[in-house]
Parts: C-alpha cells; structure tokens; sequence
C-alpha cells in the first residue's frame, strides 16, 4: 500500500496549536518532568511511551486528579495482562466528574434532547444534587462497593445521574440500550447479578413510542438478585408493583458522599458485542477511567469548560460511557435520545445546531448515509461552533473525510478515531495540533504504544500488520467477569503474542506517524498469502449509488482454494444486473486491485449488524462454512435475526 506523503487535507493554523491544551501540557511537562519541550506531539507522545511511568504521574498532576490516599509508584508491576497502576491510592470518579459544580453551579452540564430536537438544559448544581440523593438512597438499600447496579435506560439525564451516584457509593455500573430484547440483556446482566435495577416503562425512537413494560417484567423475574428495580416514566406509566419511583429517590438536597476507592477498584462492565457466544464483560476500573479518559478527553479531543460535547451512542455501546466522561473536564455533555435519522437524514446535524456542539461525534456510517442522501450540512445549519467531527465505529473512507471537508468546512478537524469497548478508548486518533490525511487516523494516543506487526513479532511502517499495543494503558480491563482464572481475558488479547496486547485489526503505520486501519482480522481476507481489509472494498463499493451496503467474506475451500463473495443490499429501485455487475468490479479493480475482486456478487434482503452497528463478519463466514445457526453466532446479539436465514440457506445449496 503506497502512504507515499500526499497533501494533508486539513492543517491547524498556528494559533489553533498554540491555543491547544496538549500544546500547554507539553510546555508544562518540559518544565516540571523532563518532557521534550520542541519537536512537537511526535516528540512527546515518544517521550510518553518511553517515559510511561512519568508520562502519567504528569497525567494526574496536570488534571489535579485528587488521590485521597497516595500511590507507593505508578506502576507496581507492569506485565500484561496484570499491570498494576497507583498501587496504594484511592480516590472516586464521580467526585471528579462533579467537581464543575463547585465553580460553576448554574451552568449546564448536560444538555437533554429528544425527537423534537429541542435541548433542555441540567445544570452542574442540580446533576450534583441528584446525585447526592440517590447516592444515599443506594446506601439505604443496602448496596455496598463492589455491588452491581443495572440500568436499561435509554441516553436520558437519569442514566446519567445513576451512573454517578452507583460510583460514589463504589458500586459498579453497567448499563444495555430499551431496543435490546430480553435475552440479550439477560446475556449480559445474568454475567453480573445486579442488586438494582433503574428502568424505563418504555421508549420514543422514529417517531414511535415503543411499551418496554413486558420486557422489565421479564428482566425482573430472570434476575433473582435484584433487591430494587426503580421506575423512570418516560412514557408516562404508573410504576409497576414493588418498584421503587425515580422522583422519590432524587428529591433530596443531599451533599453527595463519594466513598473513596482503590485505584484498580471496578467502575464498570461493558460487554463485547457477543456474537458468537455470551458476551465478554469488560470490567474497567475507577482510576483507570479516570485518567485515561482525562488525557483522552482533556488533551486529544481538546475539551474543557466552554465546551459541547455531543456524541450519537445509546447506553450500550462504550462511546455513551465516554461521552459521560466528558463532564471531567468540565464539559457540557449532549444527551439525544432517538433515532439518529428522524425526521430526516440531517437530525444529527440540527441537534449539533441547536447545542451548540464544539466537539461533534457520530459513525462513519451516518457521514456516508449523510453523502449519499445529498444532505448539505453547512448550506442548511449554522455549524460554526463546531470545531471537531469524529467518527468511529467503523473506518471513515476516504470519500467520508473529503465530503465532510467541503459540505461542512474547509477549516474543520476531522477526528476519525478507533478504539475499543475493550478499552473504553482510542487506540489512535485525534490530535488537535496535527494535519489530517484523507482516510487516515492523525497518530497514536499519547501512552499508547501502538505498532503494526507481522505474523512473526516484527514491527511494520508502511504495510498491513496486526493492532498491537506493547505496553499497559490504565483503562484495560482489570479482568472479565466470571473469568476466576483470567485465561478468557488471557486468550482474548495475549495468545498470540506473549506480553502484549493484539486487538484484533489489521492497521497500517505509516511513515508520517498516522494509523490506517483496515478492518477486523479475524474476518480478514487473505488472497494468495495477500492481506486484504474488508472496510476498503466497503469504500469502493459504497461509492456506488445503487449499492445501499455490503459485507465481503473470504471463506478457505477444503481443496485449498478461497471463495470471496461479496454481498449487496441494493438502494431502492436498484438492479443487479450485467451492467451493474460489471460496473462494480470494474471499480474494485481500478481503486483496489484484480486481486480484490470478488468471485461472485449475491444480492442480498440486508446486511446483519450487531445492536451497536457493527456488519457481522465472522459470524456469517461461520455459517457458510456450514456451522449451524445456533453455533455460528448469538442471536440476542444481532440486529436482524431474519437476514442470516438467507445466508444458512445459501450456504445448504453451496454443500
């Protein structure tokens, strides 16, 4: 792959850098911890990496993040997986994510907007004050640090205040989306055992208001832990028997008291997206979050007090979990409950609009939805608060980042980011003081030492390799739940090579420092001994009008050959006929290569997802490798369990 140096498609202009908060912290690093004080952010992430012991005692000295108890050192033991960070120290993360409330009392820190588009504001002293009450509340249940607290809860401010309030009581959250069916949220809840439950009566999504009541009735009887289920009415209903009222647990004026945890205490469990067996739960820590998610937030997003910060996610996919985070440095955060698409493509657009949003996040499938639709973000709203797009969830294509250049602005940093749920955070992506390259991620997290390698542990630049980072990131999970001997955790990252992290991407790095990815590898296509990434034939693919989506799978034959269909949802109205057929791998053979050219194009009703979004890959190449249904992959854990009745039937006919 050439990355032979083209032009950036976007430079930050000198004051932009000197007004960056990364530029101050690096000045400020030179001075009182020996970091490099010229050579820019090359120069300091180096230093960060090399330094890592130093690079984040820097971290918490420049955020003032408030240990209660001192650490012994910042790292204990450094080992993957295993690390031990601040030994010694305890603190709280909700005690932090409050602290704006101090000087800034009546100012918004969440902003609540639903399907009318219209935000209504929380403000930093009344988010505290509910906190201090249900904080309480808890406390008065009896949960205990270390204790599960649930929330099916769509991304309203009382998931939110529940969040907070679970961790300065040291309970551990976690949360999953209304739109998930019963069985999936008992796949991840069952994991956990909560002790309460918060839950809504239903949801309001494409204009619908969809009745979730049989569902927590459901979620009740299957959670025999619970002590507590509290009843949010968002839709108005009376609150089931022996539930607990949300009004009556958040009407105190009650200090809040944040119980002073261990660094490596659990904040959280997120869940993998399970779709091939139950879902991994991802257990992160307090201080982990803390301050991986400062330096994230506070130095490679750029946010701090002044700031709006709107990210499209629900409750559960990781990036609700980021976003939350936002309000540690000082940040107004947005809150949209809906669909990310009513009532038309341009909904995320006016929400930034009417928000005010500086910082803007959304998938790289809603900018192309966006392209095709032909929506003129600019022409149509007043979009000059915003100073940064990012994208994540998939990689942003070239065509994304050049449409995204000259529909919204010339002078706008383009952040597309790639991290994980594993990590609850970026791999690699924004930097506010670097040029953006179109389809490229501008470089490495500041920490995070991350590499392309080859099958046998060698480093690449410039070439297709594995995601790997060399040394520990305070926000790996500290174990996965119900994993007493840690080898699922151990498998998951660590079994390919000893000692480091492999996540599971194919990423190029490039000689200029910035990252491409390319896609998941364990559903890579490997042509001929060739690597391949999945989300380049997307691109392509995609740019075509008639084409709606796609999904490329390479299977290996028994008789040692490879088969490598590509599969199309066409757009409305759309054939897949000769001339389409031909047009199509025309395009992949001009703007990739012959050898990405598929063997055959199969029309297909949709492309399955998983519930935050991601095409099911591995999932469908098991099935047409003949794994029944059941085994191939975990229904709870898909958009549309229809749409894979198509590929088990083409599989039979190809047996």
């Amino acid at each position: 792959m050439s990355t032979a140096n083209p032009q950036p498609l976007w430079q930050p202009d000198p004051e932009r850098i000197a007004q960056a908060r990364i530029t101050a912290f690096q000045a400020w690093a030179a001075e009182h911890h020996g970091a490099p004080a010229d050579g820019g952010y090359p120069a300091l992430h180096r230093w960060s990496v090399e330094q890592l012991d130093t690079f984040w005692k820097a971290v918490t000295e420049w955020f003032d993040v408030r240990f209660s108890t001192p650490y012994a050192r910042v790292l204990g033991d450094r080992s993957m997986p295993g690390a031990q960070w601040f030994p010694g120290a305890t603190l709280n993360y909700a005690e932090h994510a409050l602290r704006a409330a101090a000087a800034r009392p009546d100012e918004p820190a969440l902003l609540h907007v639903d399907e009318t588009h219209e935000p209504t504001p929380v403000t930093w002293a009344e988010l505290r004050r509910q906190v201090g009450s249900l904080a309480a509340e808890l406390r008065a249940l009896g949960v205990r640090p270390g204790d599960r607290v649930s929330g099916y809860l769509p991304n309203i401010p009382e998931a939110v205040v529940a969040l907070l309030a679970t961790a300065a009581v040291g309970a551990v959250w976690t949360s999953c989306a209304p739109d998930f069916g019963a069985r999936s949220v008992l796949d991840r809840f069952q994991q956990v055992e909560p002790v309460v439950l918060f839950t809504v009566d239903g949801y309001r999504y494409g204009g619908k208001e969809h009745d979730r009541r049989e569902i927590v009735a459901e979620l009740r009887h299957e959670l025999p832990t619970l002590r507590a289920v509290v009843h949010i009415p968002l839709l108005g209903t009376e609150a089931p028997q022996g539930a607990l009222e949300w009004s009556a647990l958040t009407s105190a004026d009650t200090e809040p008291v944040f119980e002073q945890v261990p660094f490596d205490h659990p904040l959280w469990v997120l869940y993998s997206s399970g779709t091939t067996g139950l879902p991994k739960a991802i257990v992160q820590s307090q201080g982990g979050i803390l301050v991986e998610h400062l330096k994230q937030l506070g130095l490679h997003c750029d946010l701090g007090p002044g700031d709006r910060f709107f990210w499209y996610t629900s409750t559960g996919w990781m990036m609700w979990n980021f976003l939350v985070s936002g309000l540690l440095t000082g940040t107004t955060i947005v809150l949209y409950d809906g669909s990310p698409g009513y009532p038309d493509t341009g909904a995320q657009w006016r929400i930034a609009e009417r928000t005010g949003a500086t910082l803007y996040g959304t998938s790289a499938a809603y900018v192309m939805a966006c392209r095709k639709a032909g929506v003129h973000p600019s022409r149509d709203f007043d979009l000059s608060r915003v100073r940064c797009v990012a994208t994540t969830g998939s990689p942003l294509p070239p065509d994304g980042f050049r449409w995204l250049h000259d529909e919204v602005r010339e002078d706008l940093w383009i952040a597309s980011v790639s991290g994980g749920t594993d990590v609850c955070s970026c791999f690699a992506g924004a930097v506010p003081t670097l040029p953006v390259y179109t389809g490229e991620l501008q470089a490495p997290g500041l920490g995070t030492d991350l590499q392309s390698w080859d099958p046998a542990g060698e480093p690449l630049v410039d070439e297709v390799g594995e995601l790997i980072v060399t040394n520990p990131m305070p926000s790996m999970p500290i174990r996965f739940w119900n994993d007493p001997d840690g080898s699922r955790y151990h498998d998951s990252y660590f079994d390919a090579y000893p000692g480091v992290w492999r996540h599971g991407d194919w990423i190029t790095v490039t000689s200029r420092g910035s990252v491409i990815i390319h896609g998941r590898s364990d559903s890579t296509l490997n042509r001929q001994g060739v690597r391949m990434g999945s989300a380049d034939i997307y691109e392509v693919v995609e740019r075509l009008p008639e084409i709606r989506e796609s999904l490329v799978i390479g299977i290996e034959q028994p008789d040692g050959g490879y088969w490598m269909p590509l599969f199309v949802h066409l757009a409305p109205g759309a054939v897949l006929d000769e001339a389409l057929l031909d047009r199509v791998k025309r395009a992949i053979r001009e703007q990739l290569s012959p050898r990405h050219v598929p063997d055959e194009i199969i029309e297909v009703p949709g492309v399955p997802h998983t519930l935050t979004g991601k095409r099911i890959e591995v999932p469908v190449k098991r099935l047409l490798q003949g794994t029944p249904l059941e085994k191939a992959v975990n229904p709870g854990s898909i958009d549309n369990l229809g749409l894979l009745d198509f590929y088990e039937e083409l599989a039979r006919k190809r047996a």
